[in-house]
């Protein structure tokens, strides 16, 4: 009688303990590099953890660490994720050369044609080829920007000479690649030093999307805008990811990880993409409003570059393969993605 009674008050607690455990409340840091202004911040991060908060009953809720809040810099954002130093954060792997190689194909000089669809093939790509580079952390999200383009203040850029002499910004490894083979003198910058920068006359210019240069004052300092010819494949774009420290996902119970599940993937990030091509056109009005110059590169001038972007993918396929990767298959899968979605 007393061991019944005994198993009954043991399971009763049990159950207290587990429906307390489910009504607890999880707060997840979240870091990232963006001013509060940005785009990311008040379109992508503010609804979706909004999102996550209603679908949970308000027991997932956000507490967000902008501008680099918790500390350390912005190359170190994806180590704080798998670290617990935060419990989710959003970076470019690019940050951290050579790290993630598996990702960097959408790098490629004029492989994508918009984010949205780009960053639907990315999540594709990676779940295929990323899962041991990004091993230490759960992903969330794989994304692009919108179409990067070139941007100066000594002299607009109409053809490939134009890059000589000039010390250019560009966010990564194989961004840095491409304006070396086009000419220029590469710098090597994550987005919050880049204003700094220019106002010194540390860098002539920069490659970046539209979306960013009015969050970070750069219009301000620019004369000259060059853009590509809009039937053609982009200039570049840049990989992006949202991720969340393994350890934190694996303690939630089942029902938030559903709701963390339900709202990554594939639609997060082509939603992701979506909201920075829809940025682009009032991003680059202020630029048309401050009386900077503009410039279409056409498709005639951007055959040579084209070229130089084909010898940058032949020259990553080799590397690859001395990684231990298969180049080529990776390269074929990538742009097959990519026309998968584009359509």
């Amino acid at each position: 009688m007393k061991r019944g009674i005994a198993l009954a008050l043991f399971a009763a607690t049990a159950a207290l303990g587990s429906a307390a455990a489910q009504a607890q409340e999880v707060v997840l840091k979240v870091a990232h590099f963006w001013p509060t202004t940005a785009l990311s911040h008040q379109k992508v991060l503010l609804p979706w953890c909004d999102k996550i908060a209603k679908e949970s009953g308000n027991r997932l809720k956000c507490q967000i660490y902008p501008a680099m809040q918790l500390g350390g810099t912005p190359p170190q954002l994806i180590q704080q994720a798998a670290d617990g130093v935060a419990d989710i954060v959003w970076t470019l792997p690019g940050y951290t050369a050579g790290r993630f190689p598996s990702v960097e194909v959408f790098e490629l000089p004029f492989m994508t044609r918009n984010a949205e669809s780009a960053s639907r093939a990315l999540w594709d790509y990676a779940g295929k080829y990323g899962q041991k580079d990004f091993a230490m952390v759960k992903p969330l999200a794989f994304h692009v920007h919108d179409n990067g383009y070139v941007h100066g203040s000594k002299r607009q850029i109409r053809t490939m000479d134009d890059f000589r002499g000039l010390k250019m910004r560009a966010p990564t490894r194989l961004t840095n690649k491409m304006l070396a083979a086009f000419g220029a003198s590469p710098v090597a910058m994550p987005l919050p030093a880049v204003t700094e920068a220019m106002s010194k006359g540390v860098i002539d210019g920069y490659v970046l999307p539209w979306e960013v240069i009015p969050t970070v004052k750069l219009h301000e300092l620019t004369k000259f805008h060059s853009e590509t010819d809009p039937a053609q494949p982009a200039l570049y774009t840049a990989v992006f990811t949202i991720a969340m420290n393994k350890a934190r996902y694996e303690s939630l119970p089942p029902d938030l990880k559903k709701v963390i599940d339900d709202n990554s993937g594939a639609d997060f990030s082509a939603m992701i993409g979506r909201v920075w091509d829809e940025s682009a056109p009032a991003a680059r009005q202020q630029a048309v409003e401050r009386g900077n110059q503009f410039y279409t590169i056409p498709a005639s001038e951007l055959e040579s570059w084209r070229k130089v972007g084909e010898k940058l993918a032949a020259d990553w396929v080799q590397e690859m393969n001395g990684k231990g990767y298969d180049g080529q298959a990776m390269l074929d899968s990538a742009r097959s993605l990519i026309d998968k979605y584009g359509k």
